[in-house]
């Protein structure tokens, strides 16, 4: 496998699950902006969405999407225990948390990111992010991770709310995320995928 990656990006996630999972795979550093890989491919040709992450496997698929490689990861090893089972009602929680850190998480604090939004649009952003953050805060006071026990669910958690650092977020708030973050950094497969993006 071959994950696309960019640095600290959303890709991050994958990243971590793959380092988790302990399965082979090999990265392949995504300039954004230009849209081209770091072996000089141009990145459209091989997802025409034009970003990461995109994992292309073994049989010649391409996945994309953090969610749903996420899931595909997890189910490769089911030994791991990085996603409850196919099928389960816990499985539908797994579904549930992802989706609301995609919609309610991801899509805020990235939007952040471009300098080209109004100040004033922002402060409703970070308003919203506020709510956001409470919900979360409120699950991590009484489990050490998203949904009790870890799983990928986290690995794309902790890549979101890592975010805030870069944005100068204060989270001082919400007193259980920075603790959760803090959690996260010292797991192995964590501290690997930082590093391996030179940002750990």
């Amino acid at each position: 496998m071959k994950l696309y990656f960019s640095p600290g990006a959303c890709s991050l996630s994958p990243h971590i699950a793959l380092r988790e999972a302990a399965l082979p795979f090999e990265l392949e550093q995504v300039d954004l902006k230009e849209k081209r890989t770091k072996s000089g491919a141009d990145f459209r040709a091989i997802n025409p969405k034009g970003y990461v992450p995109a994992l292309a496997l073994d049989n010649g698929e391409l996945l994309t999407e953090g969610p749903a490689i996420l899931q595909y990861l997890a189910d490769r090893v089911p030994e791991k225990k990085l996603a409850p089972p196919a099928g389960s009602f816990e499985r539908v929680r797994l579904q549930e948390t992802l989706n609301f850190v995609t919609s309610e998480l991801h899509k805020g604090l990235g939007s952040l990111f471009n300098p080209k939004n109004p100040d004033a649009w922002r402060e409703v952003v970070k308003s919203i992010l506020a709510t956001r953050f409470a919900i979360v805060e409120k699950t991590l006071e009484s489990k050490p991770y998203i949904m009790g026990a870890f799983s990928v669910a986290d690995c794309y958690l902790f890549t979101i709310l890592n975010w805030t650092k870069f944005l100068k977020l204060d989270l001082s708030p919400w007193p259980a995320l920075p603790a959760y973050l803090g959690r996260m950094a010292e797991r192995p497969a964590v501290q690997a995928a930082l590093k391996a993006e030179g940002i750990g």
